[in-house]
C-alpha cells in the first residue's frame, strides 16, 4: 500500500472521528435528561409560584418530604432548613423555613436553585412562595429566615412515599454587581 493511500485513509478516519465527537456532544443534553429520568435525579421544578387549583387533601396516606441544602463552590454563607424533614398528607399546604447567614464583611447576592427527587415527583411538587424565585441580598453579618410554602399534589403516584427538596445556593454577587449598586447597599460603619 502506498503512503498516499494510507494518509487518505488516516485523514478520512480522523474526519469521521471528528463528526462522531460532534454528534456525541450534540446528544449529551438529551442523554443526560434520559439518564436523570431513569435514575430519578435532578427533578426540575417551576421557577415561579404555583397558581393552579389545590386538590383535596388525601388523608389516607402520608408523604415524607426531606430538605437538603448545599453551597456551590465559592459560596461562604451558612444555609439550611429549620428541620431535615416533615411528614404531610398530599394536598396539604406546608411551610419550611431556611436560614441564611452572610459571615463576610461585604454585601453578597445569592440565588438558590431547587431540584426534587425522585424526578417524577417534581411535577407534583408545587411551590406557592419561595426564596428561590428571586436573588437574595444579605449585608455583612446579616441572618435571614426564608420561607418556602409548598403543596405536594394529591395526584402524586402512590409508590412515591418520600421525596427530597434540595437547594443549591450560588454566589451571584459578581454577575449582579452591574445591575445592583452593592456599594450603596452596604451599611455605613
Amino acid at each position: 500500500m502506498s503512503e498516499g493511500v494510507s494518509t487518505k485513509r488516516l485523514v478520512s478516519r480522523l474526519a469521521l472521528l471528528v463528526v462522531g465527537m460532534f454528534g456525541f456532544g450534540f446528544l449529551l443534553v438529551p442523554i443526560y435528561d434520559v439518564m436523570c429520568d431513569a435514575f430519578g435525579i435532578n427533578g426540575k421544578t417551576r421557577g415561579t409560584a404555583y397558581e393552579g387549583t389545590v386538590s383535596a387533601i388525601d388523608e389516607t396516606r402520608s408523604v415524607r418530604v426531606q430538605f437538603v441544602s448545599t453551597n456551590a463552590e465559592g459560596m461562604t454563607w451558612s444555609f439550611g432548613p429549620a428541620a431535615n424533614q416533615l411528614v404531610m398528607h398530599p394536598g396539604e399546604t406546608r411551610e419550611m423555613i431556611f436560614t441564611a447567614y452572610n459571615p463576610t464583611d461585604k454585601p453578597m447576592v445569592a440565588q438558590a436553585i431547587p431540584s426534587v427527587s425522585p424526578s417524577k415527583a417534581a411535577a407534583y411538587f408545587h411551590k406557592t412562595e419561595c426564596f428561590c424565585f428571586t436573588q437574595q441580598v444579605l449585608q455583612p453579618g446579616e441572618r435571614v429566615e426564608m420561607p418556602v410554602r409548598f403543596i405536594v399534589d394529591a395526584a402524586l403516584p402512590g409508590e412515591v412515599q418520600r421525596l427530597t427538596l434540595a437547594y443549591t445556593l450560588f454566589d451571584v454577587t459578581e454577575r449582579m454587581a452591574a445591575s445592583l449598586d452593592l456599594a450603596s447597599m452596604q451599611h455605613p460603619n
